[in-house]
């Protein structure tokens, strides 16, 4: 008998929005298969947010909790997930392609020896198995993956599952987590602005590259992802030249998104930048070269220079 396990990522006791695309998706999955479901949440004092988890269809929530766990330790984390799936006795997990399901998950694979399948783009359950479907080769290929160990471990791409509310009543469990699975704690974690949105969790993306000629024209970018509230993207020319941070940086050595809308301005469209945005769902290409590659996987094209149409982009907004 299959058992889904869905581990809720949270920081500074916010859900993250992949939490609940993966608890839309386990609830689609446990229906196929006809199993259980059940929710893990890491933290301290994390309680309160079991009641989002319970509105996005969490019958069955595991809590784990532990001042140690306050902020993500890798090692703690590890530790505590992966007694949580011998606890439950689960054979399906699935976790978010972000930065913390990245470093998690081949940790409790290796813990579990479960195979795993990374920044996977679709799942279903056809003739009695899982079907996996990830891009490969910067996203040239796509392949499909059966993974054969008893315990399946898999990471999926944000964005690409809508979280669809299912609100239910949830039987909610607490465990503390205990001091010994902690030889290293995490006192401080620094990150950029608050405020700013991350390109891997955003509907809508404006990406700058190189034809914005300079940092002193990134205003452009930043006022029209403003408008549209959206977040903001470089390409990895721009963030080599230091004109903006690398935490923007989209593409095979930066960060994976697959927004609703991408706006790329003055990016010509190198294969490592596609890599890292071709699955976004609706492609928008502003360059005055009309024969830049970016063009040829563009959904709408705009050849033009770009501080003549961004200006009136953000006019007409």
């Amino acid at each position: 008998m299959s058992k889904i396990l869905v581990f809720a990522e949270q920081r500074g006791g916010e859900l993250k929005k992949i939490a609940l695309e993966n608890l839309t998706l386990a609830r689609e999955l446990a229906a196929n298969i006809k199993c259980e479901l059940v929710t893990v949440l890491i933290g301290h004092n994390v309680t309160p947010i079991t009641d989002k988890l319970a509105l996005y269809g969490a019958q069955q929530i595991s809590v784990y909790q532990n001042e140690n766990l306050t902020l993500y330790n890798s090692q703690g984390y590890a530790t505590v997930l992966a007694q949580a799936i011998k606890d439950h006795m689960a054979n399906i997990v699935l976790l978010g392609a972000t930065a913390m399901g990245k470093d998690l998950a081949p940790r409790i694979a290796a813990k579990l020896n479960a195979s795993l399948a990374t920044d996977s783009t679709s799942i279903a359950w056809q003739d009695g198995e899982l079907k996996i479907i990830r891009p490969m080769y910067a996203g040239k290929v796509r392949t499909t993956i059966h993974l054969k160990s008893d315990i399946k471990i898999i990471t999926v791409r944000p964005n690409v599952y809508l979280a669809q509310e299912n609100p239910v009543t949830a039987q909610i469990s607490e465990t503390t987590a205990k001091p010994t699975d902690f030889n290293a704690v995490v006192s401080e974690i620094i990150t950029g602005a608050k405020d700013k949105l991350d390109v891997t969790e955003a509907d809508i993306i404006v990406s700058g590259g190189r034809g914005l000629k300079g940092p002193e024209n990134f205003h452009l970018i930043e006022k029209l992802a403003k408008k549209m509230g959206a977040a903001q993207g470089a390409s990895r020319a721009v963030v080599d030249a230091g004109w903006r941070p690398y935490e923007e940086q989209v593409g095979q050595t930066g960060k994976t998104v697959s927004p609703s809308l991408y706006i790329a301005v003055g990016i010509s469209g190198a294969i490592q930048h596609l890599a890292g945005m071709s699955s976004s769902k609706y492609i928008v290409a502003i360059n005055k070269d009309p024969e830049a590659p970016i063009f040829k996987i563009a959904d709408y094209g705009i050849v033009g220079d770009a501080f003549e149409v961004v200006p009136k982009m953000i006019e007409s907004l």
